[in-house]
């Protein structure tokens, strides 16, 4: 990514040097209270505070430049790519995180380029440390003194948690079925769970011909297998038992 960017625009690009110095510019770039300002310490004071405050937020921070190159960056920004914040520096925001619709680029764009300060957000997708695709959302505010055309960014990043997978289906039985899986779980005959529930051979093969058609199955080890899947068998316990 070039120095010499156009202002007002955001694009990718290849990482620049002079990180150290790069993070003082974007330190400088915010905002701080004016040298001298009562009860407020020196100008020095207020940007080693806003650094201090910065690492420690729990929140993904960066600080760019107008064409989306990185100045500073905090650690938990850092830690989505599983870096130190200063292997971040000089890359570009659009190198890291995927726009997810290029007319929120083009509003930021032009709303830069007319001078305007608002916050702008830009929903983004990336494929994090352990290889699984991310989504979330960058807010982008322009930062620091109001005459400094193009200005820096500030790079907020939201992560959109993955949604919780859906609880496993439970099957839905009768404690006598239950029961007679449990005993087939078990290794039981046909006899032997009809003497120990006081049902007929007939009477068993009832309930297990039922139990295979309801859950799509043929065979004993194909039911006992779905019945640990719906969770209707204990998992873990031996000898086995109904839930």
């Amino acid at each position: 990514m070039a120095d010499g960017a156009e202002a007002g625009t955001v694009r990718s690009g290849t990482p620049d040097r002079g990180c150290t110095k790069a993070a003082e510019i974007a330190a400088e770039g915010v905002a701080f209270p004016p040298p001298g300002t009562p009860g407020k310490g020196p100008h020095n004071s207020w940007r080693n505070h806003f650094l201090t405050l910065l690492d420690r937020l729990p929140t993904p921070i960066a600080v760019c430049r107008a064409d989306g190159g990185v100045l500073i960056a905090n650690p938990a920004m850092a830690g989505e790519w599983g870096v130190a914040p200063g292997r971040l520096c000089g890359r570009n925001l659009l190198d890291l995180f995927r726009p997810r619709d290029t007319a929120q680029l083009d509003r930021l764009t032009e709303a830069l380029r007319l001078g305007r300060r608002s916050r702008y957000p830009v929903a983004v997708g990336w494929r994090g440390t352990d290889g699984v695709a991310r989504q979330g959302e960058l807010s982008l505010d322009p930062v620091g003194d109001p005459s400094a055309r193009p200005p820096a960014l500030l790079a907020l990043l939201k992560v959109r948690e993955p949604a919780a997978p859906p609880p496993a289906p439970r099957g839905r039985v009768s404690p006598v079925e239950g029961r007679i899986l449990a005993l087939a779980a078990g290794g039981a005959t046909t006899a032997a769970i009809g003497s120990a529930l006081g049902l007929t051979v007939d009477g068993v093969n009832y309930h297990l011909s039922r139990l295979a058609r309801r859950w799509r199955v043929q065979g004993r080890t194909a039911l006992v297998a779905r019945a640990y899947v719906l969770g209707v068998l204990e998992p873990g316990s031996w000898p086995p038992r109904a839930v």
